[in-house]
């Protein structure tokens, strides 16, 4: 698909009423972590001045704890609110790909967002971070902080395309340095998970270097094990997704924190307003939006720490 690159303010120009009311369904995993919670938040506050903007477009949001759930919430709202476009961050990307299929080709304008799903191209816009250059960005850190022979343990995400492509472009970055990973688990974004995946890894491996946890609410935990195991000294953690507290940490030289990678949960927020303009404006809004992946580091922490952000 060709990249979008039209940022929404370009689009004032070209507004237009729409000719009937439209509803818009946005569906949405539940707050079970801080990223998440930070997308509901962007979400709902999003839905809000939209829906004070243009009084024609109505909104139904879901949150779902589970894939099964989800496929429900998208079935009923195709049945019972007749929705003209759906707003959908997948649960899991395979579970969701065939329903949201089938949403599409009823007629209605699709946007997916950030877990991409199992099969490119069924959607019309695709709205989320660079999940390839996310990992990357924290392989290249990890490549040119640690030595040949160095030992490291990742904890991957939930089972989906961007957890896919983040440890592709981590794995990228670190071939050739030398640096061993003895052992890749999902902690599924979760930070209960990530401390009993830490776990077990601090109790297999005797001598590890650092740790990629690939989300801070991942590393959280992963930080809880350690903390517990008192091994605090023998490594550090990269997390990634810009929580303020991980940035915090970093302006004040946590040798445990050393960096972060951004991955905003607002790109919420992007995606229900280029869905919106859809409807609201002759200009095509098809095909991607990328949101690029900066190394927050105590240089330029303070530019990335939003104290009234809900994460």
């Amino acid at each position: 698909m060709t990249k979008m690159l039209i940022a929404t303010t370009a689009l004032v120009g070209v507004l237009a009423a729409p000719v009937a009311a439209q509803t818009i369904g946005v569906s949405i995993p539940a707050a079970t972590h801080g990223w998440a919670g930070a997308l509901n938040f962007h979400a709902e506050q999003t839905i809000r001045e939209l829906g004070e903007r243009y009084p024609d477009l109505q909104f139904v949001l879901t949150t779902t704890p589970d894939p099964s759930t989800q496929v429900s919430d998208l079935e009923d709202m195709v049945a019972t609110r007749n929705i003209d476009a759906l707003v959908v961050l997948p649960f899991e990307s395979e579970p969701l790909t065939d329903p949201v299929r089938r949403i599409k080709e009823s007629g209605v304008w699709t946007t997916v967002v950030d877990r991409g799903l199992a099969q490119d191209g069924i959607e019309d816009l695709y709205v989320a971070g660079d999940n390839t250059s996310f990992g990357r960005t924290a392989g290249e850190y990890f490549a040119q902080t640690l030595s040949e022979g160095d030992k490291i343990v990742v904890i991957r995400g939930i089972a989906s395309t961007i957890d896919n492509e983040r440890v592709a472009g981590f794995q990228e970055a670190i071939e050739g340095s030398g640096i061993e990973v003895l052992a890749m688990e999902h902690g599924n974004f979760n930070r209960d998970d990530a401390f009993t995946v830490m776990q077990d890894y601090l109790s297999r491996f005797g001598e590890i270097d650092a740790v990629w946890a690939a989300d801070d609410d991942q590393a959280m935990g992963a930080l809880a094990a350690i903390e517990q195991s008192g091994r605090q000294d023998e490594m550090w953690v990269v997390g990634g997704a810009g929580m303020k507290e991980m940035v915090q940490r970093i302006q004040q030289g946590d040798p445990q924190i050393p960096v972060n990678v951004t991955y905003p949960p607002s790109m919420i927020s992007t995606a229900i307003e280029l869905t919106a303009l859809h409807f609201m404006t002759s200009a095509p809004i098809t095909g991607e939006f990328i949101i690029a992946s900066e190394l927050i580091t105590p240089e330029n922490a303070e530019n990335f720490y939003f104290e009234n952000s809900p994460y």
